[in-house]
């Protein structure tokens, strides 16, 4: 399988490619800054330089040529204003879907966040609101597309070292999830194409990642 990740110097990014890479896949990491690029050779990715802001569809489809998948986990990042947060994470994610309909890649998963249902209530920082107001745009705009897509919710996101036990569901409630066990769901989405179509939801849990993709698959 190749797959090519969208973000792919961020910390889920990297812990997906190496367990990519660790298997057998091939991983491939879209990153801006060339410097971050021995960073992903030594997780067995291939790093290629595309600044998902200043490229057109055309050159981003030609990085997707022969990919079995692919996964948007850009963003903005800590520190980047209102306005980034509609070019990254609303267009940046619409212009790689654009890019896999246009070279044949159906399978998108896209790392979303939990949260967006509902529109930011009064008083929310307004850096925070234009985020979750752009995943949303983000999720509307794939669900009204011929891919076979999954959006991925985490929970508050931490470093702790990973469980392999999850709540992925519809609605999980509120809690917190490591990058490493969003990272291991990822992956094991790629390998269950009955989840396209679902909107699914992540936190910590009890259920082994292996029987909670089975399960949202039903």
């Amino acid at each position: 399988m190749r797959v090519v990740i969208a973000g792919g110097h961020g910390k889920i990014a990297l812990l997906v490619q190496r367990h990519l890479t660790g298997r057998g896949d091939s991983a491939v990491g879209l990153i801006r800054n060339p410097q971050q690029a021995a960073t992903l050779r030594a997780v067995g990715a291939t790093p290629v330089i595309c600044d998902l802001e200043h490229t057109d569809v055309a050159d981003l489809a030609a990085h997707l040529d022969t990919a079995d998948a692919v996964i948007f986990a850009a963003g903005a990042g800590p520190g980047s204003g209102a306005a980034r947060k509609d070019t990254v994470d609303r267009a940046g994610a619409a212009l790689l879907a654009d890019a896999a309909t246009r070279a044949g890649v159906r399978r998108y998963l896209l790392v979303s966040s939990m949260g967006v249902d509902d529109p930011p209530a009064a008083g929310t920082d307004d850096v925070w609101a234009a985020y979750l107001r752009a995943k949303r745009a983000a999720e509307d705009d794939l669900r009204g597309r011929d891919l076979a897509a999954t959006v991925l919710r985490p929970g508050r996101l931490t470093d702790d070292p990973p469980t392999g036990r999850v709540t992925l569901t519809r609605h999980a409630g509120r809690g917190a999830i490591s990058r490493a066990d969003v990272a291991h769901v990822l992956v094991a989405l790629l390998d269950e194409p009955g989840t396209a179509g679902a909107t699914l939801e992540l936190v910590d849990g009890p259920t082994p990642i292996a029987d909670a993709i089975r399960a949202a698959t039903t």
